[in-house]
């Protein structure tokens, strides 16, 4: 069994940066697909940054060139650097993982970006 807890959430003011880390226990497959989510309030959840495959990374139109995804594999963490952040940042960032043909997703933490 696979679990994942998020972390690094918080409140920052538009212009900084938090990173999110999400730390895997279990058995996760060095080639298992990571992705980043996140849930604004009334809207649907949307896929915000994947690794999909080690090395290929993929990003929201609305995120690129600001927020980074990036894996340790020998830690079994997962990373979302954020950058100049704005209001419309402001959501619930999950991570999932699809490993070994089983989907997994955290708790979720929060994010909030002052204006």
């Amino acid at each position: 069994q696979v679990q994942l807890v998020e972390s690094g959430g918080g409140l920052v003011q538009a212009g900084g940066s938090l990173r999110l880390s999400c730390a895997a226990s279990g058995r996760i497959s060095s080639i298992a697909f990571m992705r980043w989510y996140r849930q604004a309030p009334g809207k649907q959840r949307e896929l915000v940054a994947s690794d999909d495959t080690v090395g290929i990374t993929n990003y929201a139109d609305s995120v690129k060139g600001r927020f980074t995804i990036s894996r340790d594999n020998a830690k079994n963490m997962m990373y979302l650097q954020m950058n100049s952040l704005k209001p419309e940042d402001t959501a619930v960032y999950y991570c999932y993982v699809l490993s070994y043909g089983r989907s997994y997703w955290g708790q979720g933490t929060q994010v909030t970006v002052s204006s």
